[in-house]
């Protein structure tokens, strides 16, 4: 699996992006907007008209769904965790499930679920998180943000759903992706403290 950091490129000789949905983005270590700094998000939609959507898959807030939805009959989704998804609408709860496919290797994702549906894919095994916000950019934003190596995309990896400790997902991430990227994820979050 190869990662990038995205180079600048010239207005005059930059060809269209493609479309980065189902990929990860890995805050690179010299981001400092405290929304992102060592984020691992799923994008799980992107393209050049309508902007880009994921969730954060690395913020979890230590409540389950029960604990959001207190008056709520929830059945399997009651013990559910919750991530902080990202700082958009973060006064709602959504459901998404995510899967990994060792066939195509990719991480089949389905977001905006019901709690009916949220319970259907926990009935088939799958994987389902809580997230409160999401994280979303405009139309041109994101291209904006890898022309300035904010971001590293990399392939879907099967440690997104497998980690069982998604707070340290994005060093895991960072490690597995060979010894340049292993050395950044050692950076301090402070490089002015060094």
């Amino acid at each position: 699996m190869s990662a990038s950091l995205i180079r600048p490129m010239s207005d005059d000789d930059s060809p269209p992006m493609p479309p980065l949905g189902g990929s990860l983005l890995l805050a690179a270590p010299t981001m400092r907007d405290p929304h992102f700094s060592r984020s691992v998000i799923y994008l799980a939609a992107h393209n050049s008209d309508d902007g880009a959507f994921g969730y954060i898959l690395n913020r979890p807030l230590d409540k389950l769904v029960q604990d959001l939805l207190p008056d709520q009959e929830l059945g399997g989704l009651a013990h559910v965790p919750v991530f902080l998804g990202g700082p958009v609408s973060t006064d709602k709860l959504a459901f998404a499930s995510l899967r990994w496919s060792e066939k195509k290797k990719v991480i089949k994702c389905a977001t905006h679920l019901s709690v009916q549906d949220a319970l259907h894919e926990l009935s088939m095994g799958h994987e389902v998180r809580g997230f409160v916000g999401y994280s979303g950019w405009a139309r041109g934003q994101i291209e904006t943000e890898l022309k300035r190596n904010s971001w590293i995309v990399t392939p879907p990896r099967r440690t997104v759903v497998t980690s069982r400790e998604p707070a340290q997902l994005w060093g895991a991430i960072l490690t597995e992706m060979g010894p340049v990227y292993h050395l950044m994820s050692r950076m301090p979050e402070d490089v002015g403290l060094n």
